[in-house]
């Protein structure tokens, strides 16, 4: 396919009913059912890969109040601009009602679970996880799709560790990014983002962090291109990009590293060393998607609506050539979806071609056509959505074959 005929997100959005926007909610997208299977697939991955990494999951509110934004430091860049903040009070006749804010970023509640009780070394590194939902006041003219949205979900987490254990988380969630794109076949380049202009923490924290970050860099051989001025409000980070199918370049992965928000200038994280001594953890921010809805957007332009067998919402279509099968693939359609594999079946009085064109255009990675021989024999004949033909298989060596492919996420 040329690339000038690739269709939008968008579009493929409406034609494969996965996602919509609305006026009624400008840069927040309306799932829908089979958009969410992707969404909870997606959610599902991030979470076997994050527990097998030793993550806690949690979850912090959603609405919080402003003062935990002016405490981190997010306020002076942030506050009236980029936040969307409520004034609430219980009493209309209170001239000082609080300031609350819906949470443009996790880390800084991230904080308080960290201190929801002392810490000792014993516990470091802590890795504390979260898909939360934040909203970020983009302009209207630079919303777009699931591209540039105001609503966003992130696949979150944060390490608090030891000085002494940088280096292997860093590294870790390094791998982790390499393992996670190449499964979906993208081409990915790093970058090294340094201090910005406008920053929180002081010179020292900044110099200490880059210092880090480049050494983590340098002993596992990566050659990661220079965002100079780029880095992340409280520390330097290493973004991957990727290419998609039109050759537009994204920046999707991150982890960044924090001196400043443990710092006594913030929220004055510590634990308990070995000598019964208080010390100062390091921050460790880190996104594998960067958000849901962005990635979303970008693969299904990337595979134009072709998801891998794992994550489509119909695995499988099962297509009668006459109605007289259409017993036959009720059947099917009850032993196909007991397996847990995603199945519909087209019971219309339709000629079998048509069923396959609308099939195919639905993207469905297989397709199943039984007529009178394969009720006879019990039997699928089967062909993928390129139009392979893969010939008369058994139920139950077909179901195999996919589940083979679905736990290998191919």
């Amino acid at each position: 396919m040329d690339k000038p005929n690739l269709k939008d997100h968008k579009q493929l959005g409406q034609e494969l009913e996965l996602f919509f926007t609305h006026d009624y909610a400008p840069g927040a997208p309306f799932w829908l059912p089979k958009g969410m299977v992707i969404f909870k697939e997606l959610e599902k991955y991030i979470r076997e890969l994050t527990e097998n990494a030793g993550y806690l999951e949690t979850s912090t509110p959603i609405m919080v109040n402003s003062v935990i934004f002016k405490e981190s430091g997010h306020w002076i860049k942030f506050g009236e601009h980029n936040m969307y903040n409520l004034e609430l009070s219980d009493d209309e006749s209170d001239k000082h009602p609080e300031s609350y804010t819906l949470k443009p970023m996790n880390c800084p509640e991230s904080t308080i679970l960290y201190r929801f009780r002392p810490r000792t070394y014993k516990e470091l590194p802590l890795r504390l996880s979260e898909l939360g939902r934040l909203h970020r006041r983009e302009k209207s003219g630079e919303v777009n799709g699931l591209l540039r949205v105001r609503q966003l979900t992130m696949d979150d987490a944060h390490i608090f560790a030891r000085e002494s254990q940088i280096f292997e988380e860093v590294s870790n969630i390094l791998d982790m990014m390499i393992t996670f794109y190449k499964n979906f076949g993208f081409e990915y380049e790093f970058r090294f983002a340094t201090r910005p202009e406008q920053r929180a923490g002081t010179d020292e924290m900044w110099d200490k962090a880059e210092k880090d970050l480049e050494e983590v860099l340098k002993k596992k051989g990566i050659k990661a291109g220079n965002k100079k001025g780029d880095g992340a409000f409280y520390g330097p980070k290493i973004d991957l990009h990727i290419k998609d199918a039109l050759g537009r370049e994204w920046q999707l992965a991150t982890v960044q590293l924090d001196f400043h928000m443990p710092s006594k200038n913030a929220f004055d994280l510590k634990y308990v060393n070995e000598k019964g001594e208080f010390e100062k953890p390091v921050m460790i921010h880190r996104a594998i998607f960067g958000s849901f809805e962005r990635f979303i957007g970008i693969l299904t332009e990337h595979l134009q609506g072709a998801f891998p067998l794992w994550l489509s919402p119909v695995q499988v279509m099962i297509l009668p050539i006459t109605d007289e099968q259409n017993s036959y693939g009720e059947k099917l359609l009850g032993e196909f979806r007991k397996e847990n594999i995603r199945t519909e079946l087209d019971a219309r009085s339709e000629r079998l071609q048509a069923k396959i064109r609308d099939a195919t255009l639905q993207k469905a990675p297989f397709l199943c056509i039984i007529g009178k021989r394969e009720v006879e024999n019990k039997t699928i004949s089967v062909r993928t959505r390129e139009g392979k033909d893969l010939g008369t298989l058994k139920i139950s060596e077909f179901l195999n074959k996919l589940k083979q492919e679905i736990d290998k996420k191919i």
